[in-house]
């Protein structure tokens, strides 16, 4: 993770550390660093949430861009995964998504794509970095013609559903859900897209006002998304986050399917139709070990990397595999998208359930839960360096791993998008997991937190 850099672009309290002028440098940086060795002006697409300082910060960029000689199209607000569909779409040499993702109001980050669509190899983001904090190198200033020009693709929403309906084999007609926009991105596309999938959708949390954005909706808060399928006796409801690239469901009864089990269903289907390139699936060192369980019962190979999308995109690629995915609902169908995406997961899901002619409740059952419990202990960016140093909570992870044996395990690591440690515990004893989860917490609360 580098200095501005973390798992996923640049984030922070807009307006306080993400400015108007850091954004504008990044602009800049970024337009030298992505059209260098060009035969022609580069094109940037840009997106946005729903954030109220998404306006701000998108001017911001769009200077710094436009400053360098760098045009850009404004794709207006819609989610990430259309910024990263849109990029080739529209034949340009980078995409901007301007968003926090699953983070309060108040945040906001800035998500950099390649002219492939996908997130920019750690070597080009330092790049972007050194001209940003250390003067590496000085941008180019036109002038005249050759300063950057604004244009507007009317057209982005509509691509970006057309493409999502073209990778379903089944409509969606008679299916009755519910999906929970987040009052985000997918308030823009996830009506339209459901509506003209067929399905008989009842859609929540599409009213944006610029700080309702994952407040106490979307998939990190799917109570009221629970309470309202169990009511109104809906077959299961779809929730993504303040970007959609990210998806998790509830079932007929309110019960949670996590990514780790969209994956166990998605990937026996993937199998039966040929199309699980190397048998393989990617999830993350989080990745349930029930999970690991249901690949070894069902001749599936898995590998675990480190937490973030970006890390399981890049074994897709490193071992050309076609599916993977995190537990938090980032999910990668890489025939049809470049980086994780809510909606296509869940048109995945849907058409797989219409197929097969199967409740979400039965196909959940090819994969069990182990008991899992995660605790996020807020720390300063100081105290985020210290955990890696700190021999108290490194004495306290050992002793917790001792305690959990083989039946068990503790991963513990600083978030790479949030100023927060993440202590999370599994095993078979419900009991002992949330004791060794806690001591560990206690041990970090005493070293780092205020």
């Amino acid at each position: 993770m580098g200095r501005l850099f973390g798992t996923d672009g640049v984030r922070g309290i807009a307006n306080r550390e993400l400015t108007c002028d850091l954004a504008m440098a990044i602009g800049r940086a970024a337009a030298s660093v992505l059209a260098r060795g060009g035969r022609r002006r580069p094109v940037f697409v840009i997106g946005a949430d729903t954030r109220m300082s998404a306006d701000m910060l998108e001017a911001a960029l769009i200077a710094g861009l436009c400053s360098v000689g760098a045009d850009v199209i404004k794709l207006g607000v819609l989610p990430t995964p259309a910024v990263a569909y849109l990029v080739g779409k529209y034949k340009a040499d980078a995409g901007i998504m301007i968003s926090a993702s699953h983070n309060p109001a108040e945040y906001n980050g800035i998500k950099l794509f390649n002219g492939e669509g996908y997130k920019l190899a750690d070597a080009l983001e330092e790049e972007i970095e050194c001209i940003v904090l250390d003067d590496a190198e000085s941008p180019l200033t036109p002038v005249g013609g050759d300063i950057g020009r604004v244009t507007v693709a009317e057209n982005a929403v509509k691509d970006y559903i057309d493409h999502l309906k073209s990778t379903v084999l089944f409509a969606l007609d008679g299916m009755h859900i519910a999906v929970d926009c987040a009052n985000g991105s997918a308030a823009m596309t996830a009506p339209r897209l459901f509506q003209e999938l067929g399905a008989d959708a009842h859609i929540l949390f599409d009213r944006p006002d610029g700080v309702n954005i994952n407040d106490r909706c979307g998939s990190t808060h799917l109570e009221a998304l629970a309470q309202y399928v169990v009511e109104n006796g809906l077959e299961l409801g779809v929730a993504f986050d303040g970007d959609a690239d990210r998806c998790l469901i509830v079932d007929k009864n309110g019960q949670l399917i996590d990514g780790d089990q969209i994956m166990a269903i998605c990937s026996l289907d993937l199998r039966e139709r040929g199309k699980l390139s190397g048998n393989t699936v990617v999830g993350t060192i989080l990745t349930n070990f029930g999970f690991t369980k249901f690949c070894e019962e069902n001749d599936l190979r898995f590998i675990a990397t480190k937490v973030g999308d970006r890390y399981v995109l890049e074994e897709l690629l490193l071992g050309d595999f076609a599916f993977g995915g995190e537990q938090s609902g980032h999910i990668i169908f890489r025939d049809f998208a470049t980086t994780g995406d809510g909606q296509l997961t869940a048109i995945q899901l849907l058409s797989y359930i219409k197929r097969s002619g199967r409740e979400l409740t039965e196909l959940a059952t090819v994969m069990t839960r182990y008991p899992q419990l995660s605790i996020n202990l807020k720390v300063s960016a100081k105290g985020k360096l210290q955990f890696h140093t700190n021999a108290a909570i490194k004495a306290a992870i050992k002793a917790a791993k001792n305690a959990l044996g083989t039946t068990g395990r503790v991963v513990v690591r600083p978030s790479g998008t949030e100023p927060l440690i993440r202590v999370m515990a599994e095993g078979l004893d419900d009991t002992l997991i949330r004791e060794q989860a806690e001591a560990v917490a206690t041990v970090i609360r005493e070293q780092l937190c205020d």
